[in-house]
């Protein structure tokens, strides 16, 4: 099982590793976080990008925790992103209050929407909402070429 005690340094481990990692992995796009994973690893990129004021770049498959990056205040959709929403979900079971967060990084158009279409009661099985959507159907700013 390991030490005692392991666990819980391997969990404040993590945001230490996410700040010092995150921007260095980010490099100014979702490239490379498309797959999502733990709040923990996507927070500090969003923090750091929005007290920054870079622009951050949403392009190709974004899925789940890497939609948290919409949250970035000079966000842009590539042509290409494709962003796949869900309920958040921890040990295969839905995670009602991680649900409520990601729901907050998203803008108010968005947010209802995922609400009203309840892609976000279930964590199973993704939604998909492509770039194009993104910017003319929920207002987010499409990326310059």
């Amino acid at each position: 099982m390991g030490k005692p005690g392991m666990t819980i340094r391997s969990l404040l481990a993590f945001p230490l590793l996410a700040l010092l990692l995150g921007p260095a992995i980010a490099a100014g796009s979702s490239e490379g976080h498309g797959r999502g994973g733990l709040f923990i690893y996507f927070d500090p990129i969003v923090a750091q990008y929005n007290q920054s004021g870079e622009e951050f770049r949403i392009t190709g498959h974004c899925r789940s925790a890497c939609t948290l990056f919409l949250a970035i205040k000079n966000v842009c959709i590539g042509p290409n992103a494709r962003l796949m929403f869900r309920a958040a979900s921890e040990n295969r079971r839905r995670h009602d209050e991680h649900t409520r967060l990601a729901l907050g990084h998203y803008n108010s158009s968005l947010r209802s929407y995922l609400i009203g279409q309840r892609v976000m009661d279930q964590w199973e099985k993704f939604h998909t909402v492509y770039g194009g959507d993104l910017v003319t159907r929920f207002g987010y700013r499409k990326c310059p070429p």
